[in-house]
């Protein structure tokens, strides 16, 4: 289930960075890569080779606190269960969401990101409601 659950988060990690598909190989005899998109460059300047810009820096950190937070004691309730695991992974839509904020210069990206932030806010308060609500129905009510 663990493997299930990293490959699902880092899919929405791929799909919350911009995440392209490898771009056509423009190098030509001596190695050089004369393609439309510089690999490592971004708004934040080229990247050093082996040096992580600081927003991958932060997407990374925010991915493995989403991981490791994803990581629930399981009960049996697929609703507890749902509601509990989908948490922590808004949290780190809302996290990646925020660094997107703090980094990107591109107005889609922005616009995106911010709706982001507010739909998955409004998200967690409901799914903590479930929670609570589970919480207080009687545990015979919630076995299934």
């Amino acid at each position: 289930m663990k493997t299930a659950t990293h490959l699902l988060a880092a899919l929405a990690l791929l799909a919350l960075t911009g995440a392209a598909p490898a771009h056509e190989d423009h190098r030509d005899g001596d190695g050089h890569d004369h393609g439309h998109g510089t690999p490592g460059h971004t708004h934040e300047g080229p990247a050093k080779a082996g040096a992580p810009t600081p927003s991958t820096k932060a997407f990374e950190e925010a991915a493995m606190r989403m991981h490791g937070d994803m990581e629930i004691r399981y009960s049996g309730d697929v609703d507890r269960d749902f509601a509990a695991g989908m948490i922590p992974h808004h949290d780190g839509a809302i996290a990646m969401a925020r660094i997107a904020l703090q980094y990107s210069k591109d107005p889609e990206v922005r616009a995106l990101a911010e709706t982001i932030v507010k739909a998955q806010e409004t998200e967690i308060a409901q799914l903590r409601a479930i929670l609570k609500r589970k919480e207080a129905a009687p545990k015979a009510a919630t076995a299934r």
